[in-house]
């Protein structure tokens, strides 16, 4: 049974982590809030039981998310504040992959999950089958589409997705660990129910534990080898038992005294009558963010169906089901369903040993396709921006961003060009003749994947940096402002406050009638409620700024004037 060679592997995981968190600016909505928060909870003032943007709360009820941007602010005063709250976040990507992988290899090694022993020998080996399993399971996951944007975000998202594939490493391997050796999976089950549950989800922190005793109850005498140090004993599985349910109650009254409770169910369409398209919207949501480990998972519930109860399956079914039912409860549902792609990648490596090879030629002959034309369509629109030819993607790209000017990087232009020829080898290789591989059938979804995100994080990133960041509506805010003074704001959010802070460099105040900054800046969709924050008669307008590329997010500028000399408040 062959593995995927680990520099191969590695070097998967390096060109999917590193493109998207270097060389850019933080993006809206959430990436820049979050941001926002992390810059004024590094302050001395900072209250780190409450993270606030200028005294309003952050309404994630998460702690550690903050908390970890904020003290790589502190530890890394030589960085850019945007570059240095990526570090931890990147560190909790590379756990989540490296998280899924032992939990697959450990649910490998289950004794029904393993191939059936021929009569005279010859099967694959027990450790080399559960390891190519695994590097399957981490392949589904680099392929997921909706894996590629919110895991390189510094929000609560990434932080709960991190610390469920901790969670699941360590109820996954607990059969494997001795009561000798149970430190590690114990710390790391504490350390994910308690990150989970301080990330703004601890509701499903409970739920994940409950279940994973559950699971770990029914298998209280697993069939395991009885030889080696990795048999489990009866003794060890009723001190894993235990010591889930203990870590769960613990996390549990962690979040009863810091008061994380919050009710957060809103099931589709509970407010109007189009619950129908509600409902039908998530089922897309659902097809394309999981694609392919939503399908694949199907299947290895359906080939695998008199096996439910086994570990291999019930552990990442109960994690999918808690996760996918969180999505289809909250208002969050693209980023709740993040964390359910880790135990639906998990399910989908157990469908590859038996994938026909029909399925696996479809599988192969769509991602070549799909991929192929998305990164084709990328550079042909990278080359009408730098040289105007195609004329037609060139004039798409002036009318949609308006203002943006196209810059050559030759960092950038070498990396996509040596990440297009890994592709077309790595589809050479796919289609030439070699050794049949368990794991073959994910190559290309994630290669296709990480060709994608590449390609956009390299060539396109000046014109996402431009279309996605407020960065052009803040610095043109700030020119029409004394940077001496403070800004008053009024009806703006917190992407758009926090945008002001770190992009105009500007010292903002929330408006109240007794604040006295030389200078308002309010919302457009606010406006016609400003009178009951402050009085208008001591303001005059001075201008609207728009944002190039989203017309409907405009800014007013106001200037503070004796009440005598003010003329009439007006609007654009």
């Amino acid at each position: 049974m062959r593995r995927l060679p680990r520099p191969a592997l590695l070097l998967f995981c390096a060109a999917y982590i590193f493109p998207g968190f270097l060389g850019r600016g933080p993006w809206k909505n959430e990436d820049i809030a979050a941001f926002g928060v992390m810059r004024e909870l590094s302050a001395a003032a900072g209250n780190w039981l409450q993270p606030q943007l200028l005294g309003q709360a952050t309404g994630f009820d998460a702690l550690v998310p903050y908390w970890l941007g904020a003290l790589a602010i502190r530890l890394l005063p030589f960085l850019d504040p945007a570059t240095a709250v990526r570090i931890p976040y990147m560190a909790l990507l590379v756990l989540t992959l490296l998280a899924t992988w032992y939990a697959v290899y450990f649910l490998a090694r289950s004794p029904q999950a393993q191939p059936v022993a021929f009569a005279f020998g010859g099967e694959a080996d027990p450790v080399d089958y559960a390891r190519a399993i695994a590097d399957g399971g981490v392949l589904a996951l680099i392929a997921s589409l909706g894996l590629a944007q919110f895991s390189h975000e510094t929000t609560p998202a990434l932080a709960q997705l991190g610390f469920t594939a901790l969670t699941f490493y360590a109820m996954a391997c607990s059969p494997y660990r001795s009561a000798s050796r149970i430190a590690g999976p114990a710390l790391s089950l504490l350390a994910g129910l308690a990150g989970l549950a301080l990330s703004g989800a601890p509701t499903l922190a409970l739920l994940l534990g409950a279940g994973g005793a559950l699971v770990q109850w029914t298998h209280t005498r697993p069939n395991l080898p009885s030889t080696g140090a990795d048999a489990e004993s009866p003794r060890a599985a009723g001190h894993w038992l235990l010591l889930t349910v203990a870590s769960t109650l613990a996390v549990a009254l962690l979040s009863t005294a810091l008061d994380l409770w919050r009710w957060r169910i809103d099931l589709p369409g509970a407010h109007d009558v189009s619950a129908w398209a509600d409902w039908k919207s998530l089922g897309r949501l659902l097809l394309w963010f999981t694609w392919p480990a939503g399908p694949l998972a199907l299947w290895t519930l359906w080939r695998w169906r008199r096996q439910l109860v086994s570990r291999h399956v019930a552990l990442p079914l109960w994690f999918a089901a808690m996760t996918v039912a969180s999505a289809l409860t909250t208002t969050a549902s693209d980023r709740s369903l993040l964390l359910s792609l880790p135990p639906l990648a998990a399910l989908a490596a157990f469908a590859l040993p038996t994938l026909k090879r029909s399925a696996a030629s479809l599988i192969d002959w769509f991602t070549l396709l799909f991929f192929t034309s998305c990164a084709i369509a990328i550079w042909v629109i990278w080359i009408a921006m730098q040289t105007g030819v195609p004329r037609q993607p060139a004039a798409n790209v002036a009318k949609l961003a308006p203002g943006f000017e196209p810059s050559f990087s030759l960092l950038a232009f070498v990396v996509a060009a040596g990440a297009t020829l890994a592709w077309a080898w790595l589809v050479r290789w796919r289609t030439g003749a070699h050794r049949a591989a368990i794991w073959k059938s994910l190559v290309l979804p994630a290669g296709g994947a990480t060709l994608c995100w590449l390609l956009l994080m390299t060539l396109w990133m000046p014109l996402l940096d431009h279309a996605r960041s407020l960065g052009p509506l803040s610095r043109q805010v700030a020119s029409l402002v004394d940077k001496k003074n403070c800004v008053e704001i009024y009806g703006v959010g917190s992407a758009q406050a926090a945008a002001l802070q770190y992009h105009g460099e500007l010292e903002l105040r929330r408006a109240t009638p007794a604040a006295s900054c030389p200078y308002l800046v309010v919302d457009v969709t606010a406006q016609s409620s400003l009178g009951g924050a402050v009085n208008l008669p001591d303001w005059a307008f001075q201008a609207t700024v728009r944002k190039p590329t989203d017309k409907t997010e405009n800014m007013l500028v106001y200037k503070r004037v004796s009440p005598a000399a003010a003329p009439a408040l007006r609007g654009p």
